[in-house]
């Protein structure tokens, strides 16, 4: 198990570099040349590397200064922990905490949970921009639909239909919609 951990690190950062290029690059394109035109200004992008978290980083989207979602590796054991996948293990150390987290990993869909890690943000989003709005739109990675909905291609049409789809958007995704509806007058 202490390999596949070295080996997904390695090849995380592969990932990273290739999806994102300069972070600061990626938001530019994020919130200035993909967005739509009623939300500039209004969503905003962080990314944050720590010392020590071999590589890990951890992406933000805010809402009008207020944090909607955070994506890393943390949030998504503690959602594993927070809804009984596996129990908060007493043990002191690091290797206790994240006992079980590659099986949880390999076996609970992203579209099953509510937290998603850097690496799954990061892969989303290079499908995102290496397919068609409408493929990503109506994908079914709820973080494909995230960018989607925030995208300036997507059109009124489109953004009619999409409300009709709400209750099947996860909880965390209704706000976007919401935001992109309302800021459209629809």
């Amino acid at each position: 198990m202490r390999l596949r951990h070295v080996f997904t690190n390695f090849l995380r950062g592969e990932n990273v570099k290739k999806a994102l290029g300069s972070w600061s690059g990626m938001r530019k394109y994020l919130e200035q040349e993909m967005l739509a035109d009623c939300l500039h200004g209004r969503v905003r992008y962080s990314c944050t590397s720590y010392v020590g978290m071999d590589g890990c980083r951890v992406f933000e989207i805010y809402v009008d200064g207020e944090l909607l979602k955070r994506f890393s590796w943390e949030t998504v054991n503690t959602y594993f922990i927070e809804n009984g996948y596996k129990k908060k293990d007493t043990s002191v150390g690091i290797e206790a905490y994240w006992n079980d987290f590659w099986i949880l990993m390999d076996t609970v869909p992203i579209q099953a949970r509510s937290e998603y890690t850097d690496n799954e943000f990061c892969e989303a989003l290079e499908k995102y921009r290496n397919q068609s709005i409408q493929d990503s739109i109506n994908s079914e990675n709820p973080l494909e639909r995230m960018f989607g909905v925030l995208d300036r291609r997507v059109g009124k049409m489109t953004l009619a239909n999409a409300n009709k789809m709400l209750d099947n958007q996860p909880k965390w995704l209704v706000p976007l919609y919401r935001l992109r509806l309302d800021s459209e007058k629809m």
